[in-house]
Formats: C-alpha cells, sequence, structure tokens
C-alpha cells in the first residue's frame, strides 16, 4: 500500500479569516461548495469547524463511490482536518495570507492523502484517482471564489 496525494491551490479575493469561516460553515456555506460528485451531503454534529461530524458519498471516478464519516478537527487557526472515520482518508484545508502582512487576499489549499490498494489496482488508483480529485477540488475552490469574493 502507498500513499495517496492530492493538492489544489487556488488565491482567492477574500480576507483569510472569511474564507475560512465560510469553509468551516458547514451547514449553510460548506455545501454549497461541493460539485455533483459530493451526495447525501448531511451534517450530523456540530456544523461550525471543530467537533463537526459529517456525512457524504463521494463519487470520483466512475467505478468508485467512497462512503465517508468525517471528523473535523482545527489543530492550527489557519487549518480545518477532515479525517474520516471509514478509511485512512484525510483531507486538510490550509488558507494564509498570499502575501505576508497582507490583507485582502487569501491562498486556500487542500490537501487529501490515503492509503492506497496495493497491486494493479492500486497502481490504477495512484495513476487516475488524484486526477479526477484534483479536477473536483479546481471545482469546489472556485466555487469557494464565487462564494466568498466580493
Amino acid at each position: 500500500m502507498a500513499l495517496v496525494e492530492v493538492v489544489a491551490r487556488r488565491d482567492i479575493k477574500a480576507e483569510p479569516d472569511d474564507v475560512l469561516d465560510a469553509i468551516a460553515d458547514y451547514k449553510e456555506v460548506h455545501p454549497k461548495l461541493l460539485p455533483e460528485q459530493f451526495t447525501d451531503y448531511e451534517v450530523r454534529e456540530g456544523g461550525d469547524g471543530e467537533g463537526t461530524v459529517l456525512y457524504l458519498k463521494l463519487q470520483a471516478t466512475s467505478r468508485r463511490v467512497r462512503e465517508c464519516l468525517l471528523d473535523v478537527t482545527e489543530p492550527r487557526d489557519d487549518t480545518l482536518v477532515e479525517t474520516d472515520r471509514n478509511s485512512t482518508l484525510v483531507t486538510t484545508w490550509t488558507v494564509v495570507p498570499v502575501a505576508e502582512g497582507g490583507t485582502g487576499q487569501a491562498r486556500v489549499t487542500i490537501q487529501t492523502t490515503w492509503e492506497g490498494a496495493g497491486g494493479v489496482g492500486g497502481f490504477f488508483e495512484r495513476l487516475f484517482a488524484p486526477r479526477a480529485l484534483k479536477a473536483i477540488y479546481d471545482q469546489v475552490l472556485a466555487n469557494l471564489a464565487t462564494e466568498t469574493e466580493k
């Protein structure tokens, strides 16, 4: 088994704190960010950052639907981490100012890792899944920009 990693990044013309608050609003804003590959979205506990428990299904490829039960933590002021109880999937959202000491523009990074399958299936997973998930995350980030840019 090998670690599979996907990273997507975008600069957004909005205050970093406002962008992170939007991402952390799992009840109202977060569902608006997710494209059609995410279904059955349900906040089971909390709904605002740390302590949120979120259920959803993700269909990143035509062959596989991943059922996720995510625990949300905030290890730092600029970071949200979603850890799946059903697998090794971990998604980290990081929001920082684009320029040090600067305001008005946020750099948002989504990083997802998981332990991929072994063998031939694992080879194809490592080859195709990151590309598919990156395209999905690019849409999530575009939706986030639409939601937060003024």
